[in-house]
């Protein structure tokens, strides 16, 4: 994919990949009975993660809505931080960053409705998903093809990666 300088410039700069939960690693869809709450992740969306890491950018999620199904895929997964909270997403990232070390042009935050607004509008490269609410949308640098839950996280891993000059290094791992 060809990409503007002005976007090749900010997925340069990317350093902490950081996105919503719901509607962005998932469908949206949230099963709840008896038995406890469950959320389908897309398993190419948590490799994707796992490849990002491998080559050296921090992952972290930050969701408004705590669930022990997000607790148990970011151990699998060991995703670097992971935020629930009600709070606006805008101070629990700025909390965050002052904390790691980032500055808001070293991130990517991939959201998908109004409650990422706020962060989407401050990150350095800010991704939506196709499926996505238009104010998320509008607020994105980049919108991608896939819906998500649907390998939207994917997509974005791999812009980001393959501009950084890291996807060769992360293809020629898995060629023996």
């Amino acid at each position: 994919m060809e990409v503007s300088p002005e976007l090749k410039a900010r997925l340069q700069r990317v350093r902490l990949f950081l996105c919503d939960v719901d509607g962005v690693l998932t469908d949206g869809t949230v099963v709840m009975g008896g038995q406890g709450e469950f959320k389908r992740f897309d398993i190419r969306d948590g490799f994707g993660l796992r490849l990002m890491q491998n080559a050296g950018i921090k992952v972290g999620w930050v969701s408004a809505r705590p669930s022990p199904a997000t607790i148990e895929r970011a151990e699998d997964l060991k995703i670097d931080y992971l935020h629930q909270s009600p709070a606006l997403k805008v101070e629990t990232i700025g909390e965050l960053l002052a904390t790691a070390g980032y500055s808001w042009d070293e991130i990517s935050y991939m959201g998908d409705d109004v409650v990422d607004v706020g962060a989407l509008r401050r990150a350095g490269f800010a991704a939506a998903p196709a499926d996505a609410r238009p104010e998320a949308r509008a607020a994105a640098h980049y919108v991608c093809q896939a819906s998500g839950g649907r390998g939207a996280v994917r997509e974005v891993v791999e812009l980001v990666l393959q501009t950084q000059n890291k996807w060769d290094a992360v293809i020629a791992r898995y060629v023996a």
